[in-house]
C-alpha cells in the first residue's frame, strides 16, 4: 500500500525531466548524470532496505539520469527488479558523481571526489564514527546525510520512522501473546508472527485483524482483565503502531480516563490512548503544563505518568526520542512499583484461573533509545533476539529461544525495526527521498559548495564538502575534542586523562585544580546532564558524558578503559563495583569516602593488578588523617608517647548564616544516585539525620565505652576550645579502629567525633524521641496516598483527630518530650505542625529530609564553615607531658567554592594528580597515612589557604 502513486509518479516524472534539462551538466563522456546506489554491507545482516525501490530508479531514468546499482542477494528487491527498471548493475560506482546508501559506508568503500549520501550517524561526533568522518573529509567527499534533511521547523524530511512504528507494534503483540501464555493465559494474540516473518504489513495485518475477530467474540481470558495500549508520542513512529493496532476491535480513550476502561472496560475489545506532553507533564509548583515554558526550562517540570497512566497499561509503546534535560516518564523506582503484586488487575475470573503477577505486560521501546525515557531500558535487542524480561530485582534474561516464563515485564526494543518490513520501508523512504534527488545530483564535490546554487534544504544537510567540515558543523571538531579522549595532545604527547564520576559541587575544585595543567584532560561523567555540562563549560579540556553507573554498566566500563586513572564522587555503595571495573582493566582509582569493608577486601586484587586504590582522601575522612598522622609522626620521630587523641570536625554555616532552629544548613548533592545510600554528610540531610539513630564507640581511660542507637545525641558535650564558635560534639562510628590504624596503641583514650554549634544536638534528640527518624514505609506517605500536610501528618503519628489544632499538637510535644519547651518549639519552627504540604515519599525519614533540605537551604551569597580540631597528649621519655593541638578553619566563597568542596575536592585531586605524576607507588587498597602521600599534600592544600595552626601546651 506504500508504493508510489501513479499521479505521483507521473509528478515525479515531469519535474526530474524538467530538472535534468535545466541543470544537466557533463558527468560522464556523454553528459548524462549518473548515480549509483550502493549494497549494505554494514551492520547486521537483516540489513535488506535500499534507499529507493526499483520504481523510484525506472523515474530517474526516464528523466535521463544514469543509475549504476550494485548487486546484492540481501537486499528485499531482487537484482533483476532494478536491471528491468533499466539500471545498469555493476560493482565499479567510480563513474558516478552522486552515491546512495541506507546505513554508513565501510572506509575501504569510500570513493575520493564523489558526493554520499547516508546516514552517517556523524553529527554527534560519535566516537565510534570519527575514523568515517576522517576518512571522508580526506578523500575529499561531499556528504549529505538524511538526518538532517529538514524543514523549516526542524522536522525530517526523509526518515523510515512509519515502519519502525508498523514493525515494533507486530512485534509486541506477537510476543505478548507468547508471554501470556507463559503466565497461564491463551490468547488471540498466540497467532501473530514477528514483523520478518510477513512478506509485507498486509499480511501482518491480516493476522491481527483475526486475532481482533477472536477478541470480538470474547476470546480474551477475563483473568488478564482489560487490555490497553499506551501510546507515547504522536509523532510518526507511534501513527505507525497505530495503524496495526487499529486492526483490533478498538475504542480510543482520553489518558485520564484509561483508570476506568482498566478497572470496568469490556474484554471484547482493546482499549488505547495517547500520551501528549500535556497529558503526563505538571509543573513542579502546580501549574499546568506550557509547552513554551518546557521547551525553555524542562527542568521546572516532572512527569506524572508512572502515577497517572502507566498502572492502568497493558502494553505500553515508547516513540519519543528521551532529551536527558527532560524528565523520564518512567524511573527505576517507578518500574518497580509497576512490577509489585499490588499492581495485579483485580478480575472476577473463577477461582483456579491463573491472575496476572501485575498489570503491565509489556513495553516496546520502538525509539530504542538506551537509559532514555524508560531508565531500565539500557541496551538494544536484536532480530535474533528480540525480547528481553525485566524483573523487579532489575536483572534482564534474553530469550534466544521460546522461554518466556518468569517475573517481570516484557521488553522489546530493536535498534533496526524498520529492516523487517524492508520493502514497505524501502518504498515509503524512497518516496520521501526522491523529490530532493535531482536537486543531489547537481553536487560536483570538487566545486566548491558555497558556489553551488543548492536549497536550503540540501546545503543544510552537507555535513562535510571539500575536505573540511561544511560551515553549520564546524561545532563536530570541537565536540568530538570532548567526545574522544583519544585525540587530546600536549606537544605532540598524549594528555593524561581523569575520569571523574559524580558532577555535584564537591567536584568544581576537582576539575579546577587537575585542568590548571594543560596535560590533563577531565571527563566528568553524571546522571544530571546539565550539572555536568555546565561544570565543563568552565573549564579547559573538560567534557561532560551522561552516565548512569547503576544502569550503564557497559558504557561504565567503556569510559573507564579510556581513562588513566578514576575518581569517584559517588556515595560509598557504588565504590566496590566500580572498583571492580578499574580492576579489569587495570586503572587507578581515588575517592573521598571510608573504606568499606567490600574495598578492602579487594586489596590482594588491587596489589596483583598492580594499581592504587586510594580512600578517604577528603576532608572527614582525609584531612584528619593526614594531620592526625603529621601530629604522631613528630611525636614518635622524636621518642614520645601518645597517651590520648581527641579529633572533632564539623562542616557549618558560618555564625552569621546560622540562625534557624537546628543552627545547621545543608546543601543536597543532585548527583546522588539514590539518596537512600548517601553517608552522612553535611549536604546530605538524609545521611545527617539518618546518623542520628546510629550508635559510635570510643575509649576512655583504656576501656570501650559504647553509644547505643538512639543515644547518640545525648552523649554531646560542650567543647571548650575555639570558644567563640560555641560547639559541642558527639562520637562518630567506631573510634576503636582507628587506634591500630594510626598506631597509638599507647593512648589510654581515643575519641573521634562530629561538631555542631549548640543547640543542635538537643533539638535533634527532640526529632528522634518523637519517632520521626523512622525509615519503616508509612502508608500516609505512599506516593499515591491522598495529599497530606504536616499538620495532618503528625495528627495521624501521635494518633489524633486530623482536625486537632497546631496548639495542641505543639502541647503534645512539649509532654512526649518531658515538658521540654525548647525542643518543642524547634519542632513549631521547623514547620512541622503547619498545614503546608508534606512531600509524600514514603517514609517519614525521608519526607523530612526533603522537607528540611529546602526549609534549611543555603541561599545564594551565604557561605559555610569547615571546623577540625585535633588534640594529642604526650609524654616524654623524661616524664614531661605536653598536649599538641592542631586548629583547622576554613570558610567557604560566598560566590565560589564552600568550605567542604574545597576541603573535599582539592585534596582528591591531589591525590590523584600524585598518582597520575607517580608520587605514589605502592600498589593496593590504601588511606593516606604514609608519610610520602600526607606531607605532599597537606603542603599543596597550604596553596590552597587550608592550612592549619598548631599551638603546644606544657603541664
Amino acid at each position: 500500500m506504500w508504493r508510489i502513486r501513479p499521479k505521483l509518479v507521473a509528478c515525479h516524472k515531469k519535474s526530474l525531466q524538467l530538472a535534468a534539462a535545466r541543470h544537466m551538466s557533463a558527468d560522464n563522456n556523454d553528459g548524462v548524470k549518473v548515480m549509483g546506489i550502493r549494497r549494505e554491507d554494514y551492520g547486521s545482516q537483516w540489513e535488506r532496505r535500499a534507499p529507493l525501490a526499483p520504481s523510484h530508479v525506472k523515474t530517474l531514468i526516464e528523466s535521463g539520469v544514469k543509475v549504476l546499482v550494485q548487486d546484492s542477494n540481501r537486499r528485499a528487491y531482487p537484482i533483476q527488479d532494478y536491471e528491468n527498471a533499466g539500471a545498469e548493475i555493476q560493482e565499479d560506482l567510480s563513474e558516478a558523481s552522486f552515491i546512495l546508501g541506507v546505513k554508513q559506508v565501510p572506509i575501504p568503500r569510500l570513493v575520493a571526489n564523489k558526493t554520499f549520501c547516508f546516514f552517517s550517524h556523524t553529527i554527534k561526533a560519535q566516537v565510534e564514527n570519527m575514523p568515517l568522518l576522517d576518512a571522508i573529509l580526506e578523500k575529499n567527499i561531499r556528504l549529505i546525510d538524511y538526518e538532517k534533511i529538514v524543514d523549516d521547523s526542524g522536522k525530517r524530511l526523509v526518515a523510515f520512522g512509519k515502519f519502525a512504528g508498523l514493525a515494533g507494534m507486530i512485534n509486541i503483540l506477537h510476543g505478548m501473546g507468547l508471554r501470556l501464555l507463559a503466565l497461564g493465559h491463551h490468547t488471540p494474540f498466540l497467532h501473530i508472527a514477528a514483523a520478518h516473518n510477513y512478506r509485507d504489513s498486509s499480511m501482518a495485518r491480516q493476522a491481527v485483524r483475526e486475532a481482533g475477530y477472536e477478541i470480538a467474540l470474547g476470546r480474551l481470558p477475563k483473568s488478564i482483565g482489560p487490555m490497553t495500549f499506551v501510546f507515547m508520542g504522536a509523532g510518526n513512529v507511534s501513527q505507525g503502531a497505530q495503524e496495526i493496532i487499529s486492526e483490533l476491535p478498538l475504542e480510543y480513550v482520553r489518558p485520564c480516563d484509561l483508570k476506568d476502561v482498566a478497572e470496568n472496560g469490556d474484554h471484547r475489545k482493546a482499549y488505547a490512548t495517547v500520551v501528549r506532553r500535556k497529558d503526563h507533564l505538571v509543573h513542579k509548583d502546580g501549574g499546568k503544563f506550557n509547552l513554551e515554558e518546557y521547551t525553555n526550562h524542562p527542568e521546572r517540570f516532572r512527569s506524572v505518568f508512572s502515577e497517572r497512566i502507566a498502572p492502568y497499561s497493558s502494553c505500553i509503546i515508547n516513540g519519543i526520542f528521551w532529551d536527558v534535560n527532560h524528565p523520564r516518564f518512567l524511573s527505576n523506582m517507578d518500574t518497580k512499583t509497576l512490577l509489585s503484586p499490588e499492581m495485579s488487575p483485580k478480575t472476577d475470573e473463577a477461582p483456579g484461573c491463573p491472575r496476572l503477577p501485575h498489570r503491565l505486560i509489556a513495553i516496546c521501546d520502538i525509539t530504542a533509545d538506551p537509559g532514555g525515557a524508560i531508565e531500565f531500558v539500557t541496551e538494544c535487542t536484536s532480530i535474533e533476539a528480540p525480547f528481553t524480561l525485566y524483573d523487579a530485582d532489575h536483572r534482564h534474561q534474553h530469550f534466544k529461544s521460546l522461554r518466556f516464563s518468569g517475573d517481570g515485564v516484557l521488553v522489546c526494543s530493536i535498534d533496526n525495526m524498520p529492516t523487517q518490513l524492508p520493502r514497505e520501508a524501502t518504498d515509503f523512504f524512497g518516496d520521501l527521498l526522491l523529490p530532493w534527488v535531482p536537486e543531489m545530483l547537481k553536487s560536483d564535490a570538487t566545486i566548491p559548495l558555497e558556489k553551488q546554487h543548492l536549497s536550503r534544504v540540501v546545503y543544510d544537510a552537507v555535513i562535510a564538502s571539500n575536505g573540511e567540515l561544511a560551515p553549520k558543523y564546524h561545532y563536530i571538531a570541537d565536540l568530538r575534542k570532548k567526545t574522544d579522549p583519544s585525540l587530546a595532545v600536549v606537544n605532540g604527547a598524549e594528555k593524561q586523562k581523569v575520569l571523574l564520576l559524580g558532577s555535584g559541587y564537591v567536584s568544581g575544585p576537582v576539575v579546577e585544580y587537575l585542568t590548571r595543567d594543560t596535560g590533563i584532560e577531565v571527563t566528568i561523567a553524571s546522571s544530571i546532564k546539565d550539572e555536568a555540562e555546565d561544570l565543563a563549560s568552565k573549564y579547559d579540556n573538560t567534557r561532560a558524558v551522561y552516565l548512569n553507573v547503576k544502569s550503564h554498566e557497559a558504557h561504565l566500563h567503556q569510559l573507564v578503559k579510556k581513562h588513566d586513572i578514576v575518581i569517584s564522587l559517588l556515595p560509598i555503595p557504588f565504590h566496590p563495583m566500580v572498583a571492580e571495573v578499574c580492576l579489569e582493566h587495570r586503572k587507578n582509582l581515588v575517592t573521598a569516602s571510608y573504606t568499606s569493608p567490600a574495598m578492602r577486601a579487594l586489596h590482594k586484587d588491587a596489589v596483583d593488578a598492580g594499581v592504587i586504590f586510594l580512600n578517604e582522601c577528603g576532608l572527614d575522612p582525609g584531612i584528619d588523617h593526614m594531620l592526625s598522622m603529621e601530629c604522631f609522626d613528630y611525636i614518635h620521630d622524636k621518642g614520645g608517647k601518645v597517651t590520648s587523641f581527641e579529633s572533632w570536625a564539623g562542616g557549618l554555616p558560618a555564625p552569621e548564616h546560622s540562625e534557624n532552629p537546628l543552627r545547621y544548613k545543608f546543601r543536597l548533592q543532585s548527583d546522588s544516585i539514590a539518596v537512600e545510600l548517601i553517608e552522612p554528610c553535611s549536604w546530605s540531610p538524609y545521611g545527617v539525620l539518618s546518623g542520628l539513630g546510629r550508635d559510635a564507640k570510643f575509649l576512655r581511660n583504656k576501656k570501650e565505652v559504647y553509644i547505643p542507637p538512639g543515644h547518640l545525641m545525648k552523649s554531646s558535650k560542650d567543647m571548650t576550645f575555639l570558644p567563640g564558635f560555641n560547639l559541642q560534639g558527639y562520637p562518630n562510628r567506631d573510634s576503636t579502629q582507628y587506634v591500630f590504624t594510626y598506631g597509638v596503641q599507647t593512648v589510654d583514650n581515643f575519641i573521634r567525633g562530629s561538631l555542631r554549634y549548640k543547640g543542635y544536638c538537643h533539638a535533634s534528640n527532640g526529632l528522634f524521641q518523637l519517632g520521626l527518624i523512622d525509615n519503616n514505609p508509612h502508608s500516609a506517605l505512599h506516593e499515591e496516598a491522598p495529599a497530606i500536610t504536616w499538620r495532618e501528618l503528625m495528627c495521624g503519628h501521635f494518633g489524633q483527630d486530623t482536625g486537632t489544632s497546631a496548639n495542641v499538637l505543639k502541647q503534645m510535644v512539649f509532654e512526649k518530650l518531658g515538658e521540654d519547651e525548647e525542643a518543642a518549639n524547634v519542632v513549631d519552627e521547623l514547620g512541622l505542625l503547619a498545614d503546608s504540604p508534606a512531600e509524600r515519599n514514603g517514609t517519614l525519614l525521608q519526607s523530612l529530609s526533603n522537607h528540611l533540605s529546602k526549609r534549611l537551604a543555603y541561599r545564594d551569597g551565604e557561605r559555610d564553615l569547615v571546623i577540625m580540631r585535633n588534640q594529642a597528649g604526650v609524654e616524654w621519655s623524661n616524664g614531661n607531658r605536653e598536649t599538641h593541638e592542631v586548629s583547622l578553619v576554613v570558610y567557604g566563597d560566598p560566590y565560589g567554592f564552600s568550605a567542604m568542596a574545597k576541603t573535599v575536592g582539592y585534596p582528591a585531586a591531589i591525590g590523584a594528580k600524585m598518582i597520575l605524576e607517580g608520587e605514589i607507588v605502592e600498589k593496593g587498597v590504601m588511606i593516606p597515612l604514609g608519610k610520602n602521600i600526607y606531607k605532599p599534600i597537606l603542603n599543596r592544600l597550604k596553596v590552597e589557604d587550608i592550612m592549619a595552626s598548631t599551638n603546644i601546651k606544657y603541664h
